[in-house]
C-alpha cells in the first residue's frame, strides 16, 4: 500500500468550489486556513466560530493576543506564535511584554497566562482561577478565554500534524524585526 502524500495549503488555482466565496476573506489569506480547505465543511462550519473567537470576543483584542500567544507557546506551535507575534505589535503590544509571556508574565497577563496553563494542563479552569478571571475580566470573556483556547488548540494540532509552512509575509516580518 503507498502512503498518500502530506497534503499542503490549498493554492487559489486548486481551490475547492464549494467555498469559494471564503477564498478572497480570510480563508484564502493564510496558509492555516488554505490547509483546512482541505476538508471544505470544516472550513465553512469554522467560519462564525473564527468570527467570534477573532474579531467579537469579550477578551479585546490585547487580552486575547496574550491568550492566543500563551496557547501557542504552549502547544510549541512556532506558526502560531509568529503570526500572534506580529498580531500583537500591531496592536501596540511591547516586544518586552510579549518576551514575558514565553515565560510567567506578571500582573493581569499572568492571570491570563495561568488560566491557559490550567486548561491545557487539567482541562478545566479551577474554582479560584475561574473567580478570580471572572471578577477582573467578567464572566463573558471567562467563556471567551476557554473557547480561545480550544480554538487555537485545534489549530496549533492541524499546523503541527501537516508542518504547515509560515506565511511569507510572517516570516519576512519576524526576520526584519526579530523579536528583541
Amino acid at each position: 500500500m503507498q502512503e498518500a502524500e502530506t497534503p499542503g495549503p490549498i493554492p487559489d488555482g486548486n481551490w475547492p468550489e464549494d467555498i469559494s466565496d471564503l477564498r478572497t476573506g480570510f480563508a484564502g489569506a493564510l496558509n492555516v486556513y488554505r490547509m483546512m480547505a482541505h476538508h471544505p465543511a470544516l472550513l465553512r462550519a469554522w467560519a462564525p466560530l473564527r468570527q467570534h473567537i477573532v474579531k467579537d470576543t469579550a477578551l479585546g483584542p490585547e487580552r486575547s493576543e496574550v491568550v492566543i500567544l500563551r496557547t501557542g507557546v504552549r502547544l510549541g506551535s512556532s506558526y502560531e506564535w509568529a503570526h500572534h507575534v506580529v498580531r500583537a505589535r500591531a496592536i501596540g503590544i511591547s516586544d518586552e511584554r510579549i518576551a514575558a509571556i514565553l515565560r510567567m508574565p506578571e500582573g493581569e497577563d499572568g492571570l491570563l497566562a495561568r488560566a491557559v496553563d490550567a486548561i491545557i494542563d487539567e482541562h478545566r479552569l479551577p474554582e479560584s482561577l475561574e473567580q478570580e478571571l471572572a471578577a477582573t475580566i467578567g464572566r463573558e470573556a471567562v467563556f471567551d478565554l476557554i473557547a480561545t483556547v480550544g480554538f487555537y488548540s485545534v489549530l496549533g494540532t492541524i499546523l503541527m500534524t501537516y508542518q504547515v509552512p509560515l506565511d511569507r509575509e510572517i516570516a519576512d516580518e519576524l526576520e526584519a524585526h526579530p523579536l528583541s
